[in-house]
């Protein structure tokens, strides 16, 4: 994709979230009928899936986009993960919002029995897309009950429990689960650079208007240094989900190399997310802490968003094993991809 047309959806995207941003909590049903209506909602997916054939570099773009303005919709969930699941398995899609989970499931012909929980935005799905050890089973909302419940950000992360028919049930895919959990990382490090990126603009321009002792708290050495290392953890924070999309594009999900820059990037997303919002509330003081204040929806997102689809810990862990098991030769290609 050329720099041109990134900075164009760079830019409609920044418009449409820029638009809709609000400190509501729940699914914003008007921001996803623009998305629906722009083709930003199933981005990635094929035509045939109703989607726009979009790269996962583009998708990156968006989804940063979306983490900065704090956009209350599901789309890590509807494009990078269930769209995808669904249409890998061979079953058309529904329309509207999706979310998806991997879980354990009794699958008994189209009959399905058993309970999910912390399932994102499941209250406002029009479906509920779950792998199963041998299936990917569609759920129908209607056919369900949802308990709802929220992570620290108030996102809906529901329990979703199930006794009945499911809309449809098909063979998994081979390789799904690892792809699964690649995508829906990869995502969540999208969403988390964008919202680091908003916490530091958030951070630098209260530092200038604030005034303590006869001038603004940005011109205090004090000040400016922590901004400085909030800016160091956001840029390393982007330069690696882009890094992660970039391979995913290029080599696919199934290659070592997408999958230690997945890994990486959530892992440096997931560190820099608490590194940011440490100082991004240092800055700002008591008033950084009021629900009243925008600040919020960005930290409590963060703080959110890092320990979801694998904590920086459980990414670190097996970045640590992929490189023991590359040896000493094999660590500078891993690096270099």
């Amino acid at each position: 994709m050329t720099t041109s047309v990134n900075a164009e959806l760079q830019e409609l995207a920044e418009s449409i979230f820029g638009d809709a941003a609000s400190g509501d909590t729940g699914f914003d049903a008007a921001l996803w009928r623009t998305l629906e209506e722009t083709g930003l909602a199933r981005l990635t997916l094929p035509a045939a899936a109703g989607g726009s054939e979009g790269t996962l570099e583009d998708s990156a773009v968006v989804l940063a986009a979306a983490g900065a303005h704090a956009a209350r919709v599901p789309l890590v969930e509807t494009d990078l993960v269930g769209g995808w699941l669904l249409h890998a398995a061979g079953v058309p899609l529904p329309d509207g919002p999706l979310t998806a989970a991997a879980g354990s499931l009794e699958v008994d012909g189209t009959t399905v029995r058993g309970q999910l929980r912390r399932v994102p935005w499941a209250r406002a799905a029009a479906g509920v897309v779950v792998l199963t050890d041998a299936h990917v089973v569609l759920l129908d909302p209607g056919a369900v009950e949802v308990t709802e419940g929220t992570n620290v950000a108030e996102e809906p992360r529901d329990t979703v429990s199930v006794d009945g028919p499911a809309a449809a049930v098909a063979p998994a895919p081979e390789g799904a689960a690892a792809e699964l959990r690649l995508r829906a990382a990869l995502g969540r490090a999208q969403l988390l650079a964008g919202a680091a990126r908003a916490a530091l603009s958030a951070s630098v321009r209260y530092a200038g208007e604030r005034v303590q002792f006869g001038r603004p708290i940005a011109k205090f050495q004090a000040v400016q240094q922590q901004l400085a290392l909030a800016a160091g953890e956001v840029a390393a924070a982007s330069a690696a989900a882009s890094a992660a999309a970039r391979a995913a594009a290029d080599t696919g999900f199934a290659a070592p190399s997408t999958r230690f820059a997945v890994a990486a990037a959530k892992s440096r997303t997931g560190e820099a997310a608490g590194a940011v919002a440490r100082i991004a509330h240092q800055v700002h003081g008591a008033i950084g802490f009021t629900r009243e204040h925008d600040l919020r929806l960005w930290t409590t997102r963060l703080w959110a968003w890092r320990d979801e689809d694998g904590s920086d810990a459980d990414w670190n862990r097996e970045l640590g094993a992929t490189v023991l098991a590359a040896g000493p030769d094999g660590l500078w290609p891993l690096i270099t991809g």
